[in-house]
């Protein structure tokens, strides 16, 4: 077995991108994948919240966090990736060493950008980084408000980098949040919710993406 291997990355902070790594996770996991998420993010957050859901769920094999301190050590990468469906590397919020070697395991760069110029203008340090090591990119709109007048502007701006874009955009919203601090997702509080519904739309796009 080896797994496909997410890369979820954006230097400019705020964009959501642990909250999107822990929706995804669990989305993936529920279509009986196995599914393991290795936090490289200092701040250890999705690490956190795992083990929040842990204490409510107990282990659950379909789904696995780990801490990484250093990702060079031990090619963690390539070893989870031996027994898994799918891993999912949850980058920091910089383009430093790091992330520079979760880009170069990834096969599908996921990168989460807000509808405005500064986070639009932020992705070009990784997309010039997955370029030069020849890995497919996938930049998903994300925290997008209900009534964005820029969001068309913003998407046209971003399809000029030349990377493919996410037909699924992902809403800003307070659940997505409020979830995670339970140990839970969105999906899982409001099963038959607009927050549920677009994380299911974006896994299933994302998996047609990587084949």
């Amino acid at each position: 077995m080896s797994a496909k291997v997410l890369c979820v990355t954006q230097q400019k902070g705020g964009a959501g991108k642990t909250t999107l790594c822990a929706h995804l996770a669990v989305a993936l996991a529920a279509g009986r994948r196995d599914v393991t998420v290795l936090d490289i993010d200092p701040q250890q957050s999705l690490t956190t919240w795992f083990r929040k859901r842990e204490e409510l769920f107990g282990e659950d094999d379909g789904l696995e966090v780990e801490a990484v301190d250093d990702l060079r050590r031990g090619s963690q990468v390539s070893k989870v990736a031996r027994s898994r469906d799918i891993v999912i590397i949850d980058c920091p919020p910089h383009a430093g060493n790091e992330a520079k070697i979760a880009i170069r395991s990834a096969d599908l760069v996921v990168v989460p950008v807000q509808p405005s110029p500064m986070d639009i203008w932020a992705t070009r340090p990784t997309l010039n980084l997955a370029a030069r090591e020849g890995k497919p990119v996938l930049i998903v709109f994300n925290r997008v408000p209900a009534r964005a007048n820029l969001t068309d502007e913003m998407l046209a701006e971003a399809k000029g980098y030349g990377v493919k874009m996410a037909r699924t955009r992902v809403g800003n919203r307070v659940l997505f949040a409020g979830a995670l601090n339970e140990g839970l997702t969105a999906g899982e509080m409001a099963p038959s919710g607009r927050a549920a519904s677009e994380i299911s739309r974006l896994a299933r796009e994302i998996l047609r993406v990587t084949g």
